[in-house]
């Protein structure tokens, strides 16, 4: 039977999407590791073991809480596009959408940097530590769980046997490893052996960063070593409001962080707790306040060096009453913009530590899509991602591709302090879906009173432009750049895990939303990772997904 009762320690927590990761965090904190140490270790344990979702060749954003001078830091380690990667590039070559997946969706990959930079910041033990079971996984292999397992018979024939180099890695023998058979990943190995002798320097500058941007210009791609060579993660300002009480933190530009904290801006005004926990009327007013929160995300979210974005407007109590206006508590509203697909199988892992010392990270990872561009780069063993299919060839879009530019990421990890204090790190994979998730969870344990697990547990809902195609569906917004709809209005879609009680989605019908019932555990609803933090005594409790194979484990 599922629990829902979290994991307590009195020391030190891990929390990851997958159990090995977690193992891998908590080896580190074992060898006198603090929490940056640990959080890097689980991710590169990560990268070898839930591989469609995170990679060295993906991004990374962090929060770092830092114990004793009590400040939150913030690193955005994402990568910007190609110098070569220019809208006159797609059409010259009478492209007309950024491609999905393939060479020319890479941009720069930004979390080998981001990795180093928090460890010569913050780390404790030498790098060949923080990295030896992610080496020890790669090279002596793991069992592949039965998630992965399907994951890789999905994408064998659309993306995995596309590239020589990619079916090579995941298709050993010529199909995809089954369930409990041991996946081996020697050339990541030596990549993550050659990483910890040589640091950055190899990934952006060395032979490896050679062997990557070979690979990808032999594949058609545009990605060159001077891009590499310019590459650097940067220190930047948390956004933050407060709700009820608690501050709470999110990451800021070109991540869509700043929507949760809308979304909760709007909803402190009114008396969730009186409306009762996922409510009809409860969700009504969340959707409503997702709605008007996106609409600001999608005409301003994107790399602030590049756009002007009016954070503090955006953040303001004042506007957030405004907005609190439009809604109406017992209808909702009819349409909302699109103009664009959705991210498919958007893919994504997060994780969180805490250490006996009380440092906390909140770190989020990603390819984009499942298994990224697909491509890996040679005998790396690193899949590269597919950030870039998310920029838009519209010139008036915000998000307009640009040299040098980040694009939006959809990544955001949260931290939550409370009288100055950490209260609760927290995050989910999931896309669009991800503010979405962060207020279900902040409300069930701050307006309700649930346990984290509980919070987890819980079944969800997610709103967005219902797409299908080929016998797939997915939830979309208006951001995204690939694959060009046109403009038209659709109605919104509110989908909920099956788990909700039926006169739930009756009750969201008679207030006029459209509503789908999916199945009880969606992948598509996010797998999140919690650790809550009593601050007096420095209780922890740790809380994993049972959407993935997700494991908190303390002491």
């Amino acid at each position: 039977m599922l629990s829902d009762q979290p994991i307590f320690g009195s020391q030190a927590m891990v929390s990851c999407a997958h159990y090995l990761a977690t193992r891998a965090g908590l080896q580190v904190l074992e060898r006198g590791g603090n929490a940056v140490d640990a959080a890097v270790a689980a991710n590169a344990a990560m990268t070898v073991v839930y591989p469609p979702t995170c990679s060295a060749g993906g991004d990374v954003f962090m929060l770092i809480w830092e114990a004793r001078s009590r400040r939150l830091h913030a690193l955005n380690g994402s990568g910007r596009a190609p110098r070569a990667l220019t809208p006159e590039y797609f059409a010259a070559h009478s492209l007309r959408e950024i491609p999905a997946i393939g060479p020319l969706s890479i941009t720069v990959p930004g979390a080998v940097d981001g990795w180093f930079e928090a460890l010569e910041r913050f780390g404790r033990l030498p790098v060949e530590e923080v990295f030896a079971p992610a080496i020890a996984y790669a090279e002596e292999g793991f069992p592949v769980s039965p998630k992965l397992a399907g994951w890789l018979e999905r994408a064998a024939e659309t993306v995995l046997q596309r590239w020589e180099a990619t079916a090579r890695v995941f298709l050993p023998g010529g199909r995809p490893p089954g369930c409990g058979e041991i996946l081996r990943q020697p050339d990541l190995a030596r990549t993550y052996r050659l990483l910890a002798r040589e640091g950055r320097e190899a990934f952006y500058r060395g032979p490896l960063a050679r062997t990557l941007v070979d690979y990808v210009q032999r594949c058609g791609g545009v990605l060159s070593l001077e891009d590499l060579q310019a590459h650097h993660s940067d220190w930047v300002t948390p956004l933050s409001t407060t709700y009820r009480g608690y501050e709470v933190f999110e990451f800021p530009p070109n991540s869509q962080g700043l929507t949760v904290l809308e979304m909760l801006n709007i909803l402190e005004g009114y008396d969730l707790k009186a409306l009762g926990y996922q409510s009809p009327e409860t969700l009504h007013l969340m959707i409503e306040a997702k709605k008007l929160a996106f609409a600001d995300r999608d005409r301003y979210i994107s790399d602030p060096a590049f756009v002007e974005i009016p954070v503090e407007r955006l953040l303001s109590k004042a506007y957030a009453e405004q907005l609190r206006a439009r809604i109406n508590p017992e209808r909702a509203s009819f349409h909302v913009e699109v103009e664009s697909e959705p991210e498919r199988d958007g893919d994504t892992m997060y994780l969180c530590v805490v250490d006996s010392e009380g440092n906390a990270v909140s770190l989020i990872q990603s390819l984009f899509y499942s298994w990224g561009s697909g491509i890996v780069a040679g005998e790396s063993g690193v899949l590269l991602h597919n950030r870039g299919s998310y920029f838009s060839l519209n010139p008036r879009h915000v998000n307009y591709l640009q040299p040098g530019k980040r694009t939006m990421h959809t990544l955001t990890p949260a931290l939550v302090l409370r009288d100055g204090e950490p209260f609760l790190v927290l995050g989910t994979m999931g896309a669009d879906a991800q503010p979405q998730i962060h207020v279900q969870l902040l409300t069930a344990v701050i307006d309700f009173g649930l346990n984290i697990q509980q919070a987890i547990n819980a079944p969800r809902w997610r709103s967005g432009l219902l797409w299908q195609q080929g016998g797939r569906r997915q939830l979309l917004q208006g951001q995204l750049g690939a694959h060009p709809l046109g403009e038209r209005e659709a109605s919104e879609v509110v989908a909920l895990e099956q788990r909700f009680p039926n006169a739930v989605a009756l009750g969201l019908e008679m207030l006029g939303h459209r509503v789908a019932v999916w199945g009880p555990w969606e992948d598509d609803m996010g797998h999140a990772q919690a650790i809550l933090i009593t601050p007096d005594n420095h209780l922890l409790q740790g809380a994993a997904d049972p959407r993935c194979d997700g494991l908190a484990l303390g002491w």
